[in-house]
C-alpha cells in the first residue's frame, strides 16, 4: 500500500520529524554560537561557507551512489554518522576547544552527510506516497520540516542555548540517532532490482545532470531557485548578527525568528497547494517570491527589535509555498531509477551559489553594512520574481506535455 495514509508513509515522515528536530536545534545554534563566541563577520561567513559547500562538492557523486544502493540504507547510516559528528562537537565545545576551525569541519562533514540523506529520503518519499499524491506528501514533509525545524528546534535551541550551548548540540546528536532508529522500522516493498550493468560512477552522475538540464521546465525552476539561494544564503549568513547588532535583539531570543518564519510556512503549506489547483502553481510560485522578498526588506529597514519577528513570518509564508510546489513539480518529472541523481543535481545546480553568497555577505557587510546587504538581497529577490515570471506561468503547460 502507498499513499501519504500508509503505514510506512507515516513512519517515514515520523522520521523525518524526528531529524528536522535535530536540524531546527543546529540551524539556531551553530551561527547562533558561531556569532556569540567570534562576534566577527568573517568567522561567522567561513562557518556558514562550511555549511553549505558539500552542496556544491559532494551532493552528485551522494546521488548517484544512493541510485546504486538502498535509499533506505542510505537514509539511516547518514542519520547515525550526522548523529556522532554532533555528540562530537558537543564535547568540544564543553571543553573549550570548538575554534572557528572546528566548528567548519564539523559543519562541513554534518552537511555531507545531509546529502546522502535528502537524496535518499527524496526517494523514499516517492516511492511510498505514489505520483498521484505528491503535493499532499510534500505539504506534509514541509508542515513536518518546518515544525522540527523552525519550531520545535529553535525553542530547544534557545532554552539550551541560555543554559550550556554544547547541550545544544548534544540534544541535535540524539535527535538524529533516534530518527535514524525510526527509519529502520519502515518497509520499501518496491525497492529498484540492482543492473548487471554497472557504469562509471562520472556517468551516472553525468546522466542526471543532463536530464535535468535538458528538462526545459525543471531547468527554469533551478535557475531561479539558484539565484534566490545565493541571495538568501548571504542574508542568513549575516541575519542573526544583524539582529543581535543592529536590532539590539537579547542573544537567547534570536533563535526564536526562525520560529515565526515556521508559522508562515505552515499556513503557506496547504493554502500553496489549494491555490495551485485553482491558479496554476506559475503565478502561486511568482507570488512566493514576490512574498519572500517582501520579508527581507522589512528585516532590512526596520529600526525595532520587534520588527524582525514579522519579517521572518512573511519570509517563511513565500519559502513555504516555493518549496512545496518546486518539489512537486521537480518529482513529477523525474523518473523512478534517476530520482537520487536528479534529486542531487537540482541541490548542486540551485544551491551551488550558496557558499559564494554566504562567503561575500561577510566582506561586503564589513564594507558596507549589515543591513545595506540585507536590503540589496531583498531588492534582487524581488528582480529574479519580474524576470522569471514567464518562465513559471508556463509550468503547467509544460507539466501537461511531460
Amino acid at each position: 500500500m502507498v499513499g501519504v495514509r500508509s503505514r510506512d508513509f507515516r513512519r517515514l515522515l515520523a522520521s523525518w520529524g524526528a531529524a528536522s528536530v535535530g536540524d531546527g536545534v543546529l540551524t539556531a545554534a551553530l551561527p547562533l554560537f558561531s556569532a556569540v563566541t567570534t562576534r566577527d563577520p568573517l568567522s561567522v561567513s567561513i562557518v556558514a561557507v562550511a555549511s553549505v559547500l558539500p552542496w556544491l562538492l559532494v551532493a552528485l557523486p551522494a546521488g548517484a551512489l544512493v541510485d546504486r544502493w538502498s535509499p533506505r540504507t542510505a537514509f539511516i547510516v547518514s542519520l547515525v554518522i550526522r548523529g556522532g559528528l554532533t555528540v562530537s562537537l558537543s564535547a568540544l565545545i564543553a571543553a573549550g576547544s570548538a575554534d572557528v576551525t572546528a566548528l567548519a569541519v564539523c559543519a562541513f562533514l554534518l552537511s555531507s552527510a545531509e546529502t546522502f540523506a535528502d537524496s535518499a529520503g527524496q526517494t523514499l518519499l516517492v516511492t511510498l506516497a505514489g505520483p498521484s499524491e505528491l503535493e499532499r506528501a510534500n505539504g506534509r514533509v514541509v508542515s513536518t520540516e518546518t515544525v522540527g525545524v523552525e519550531i520545535a528546534g529553535p525553542l530547544a535551541a534557545a532554552g539550551l542555548f541560555a543554559w550550556r550551548p554544547e547541550l545544544c548540540f548534544l540534544a541535535v546528536g540524539m535527535a538524529f540517532i533516534i530518527a535514524g532508529g525510526l527509519a529502520a522500522t519502515v518497509t520499501v516493498s518496491a525497492e529498484r532490482p540492482v543492473s548487471s550493468n554497472i557504469t562509471a560512477l562520472r556517468t551516472e552522475v553525468l546522466e542526471g545532470v543532463r536530464f535535468l538540464v535538458r528538462q526545459p521546465t525543471l531547468r527554469a525552476v533551478v535557475g531561479v531557485v539558484g539565484l534566490t539561494a545565493f541571495v538568501t544564503s548571504g542574508v542568513n549568513a549575516v541575519a542573526f548578527l544583524h539582529a543581535i547588532e543592529s536590532l539590539r535583539l537579547p542573544e537567547a531570543s534570536v533563535a526564536t525568528l526562525l520560529v515565526c518564519t515556521a508559522v508562515g510556512a505552515l499556513v503557506a503549506a496547504p493554502l500553496a497547494t489549494r491555490a495551485a489547483l485553482r491558479c496554476g502553481g506559475g503565478p502561486v510560485m511568482v507570488g512566493a517570491l514576490l512574498i519572500l522578498a517582501a520579508g527581507i526588506a522589512v528585516l532590512g529597514t526596520g529600526g525595532s527589535p520587534w520588527v524582525a519577528w514579522p519579517a521572518y513570518l512573511v519570509m517563511g509564508l513565500g519559502a513555504g509555498a516555493w518549496n512545496v510546489l518546486s518539489s512537486a513539480n521537480r518529482q513529477r518529472l523525474t523518473p523512478r531509477p534517476l530520482m537520487g541523481r536528479v534529486t542531487s543535481a537540482h541541490r548542486v545546480l540551485a544551491w551551488g551559489l550558496m557558499p559564494l553568497g554566504a562567503a561575500l555577505a561577510g566582506p561586503a557587510a564589513e564594507a558596507t553594512s549589515l543591513r545595506a546587504v540585507i536590503i540589496g538581497a531583498a531588492v534582487v529577490v524581488g528582480a529574479i520574481a519580474v524576470l522569471a515570471t514567464p518562465r513559471l506561468l508556463g509550468l503547467g503547460r509544460a507539466e501537461d506535455r511531460a
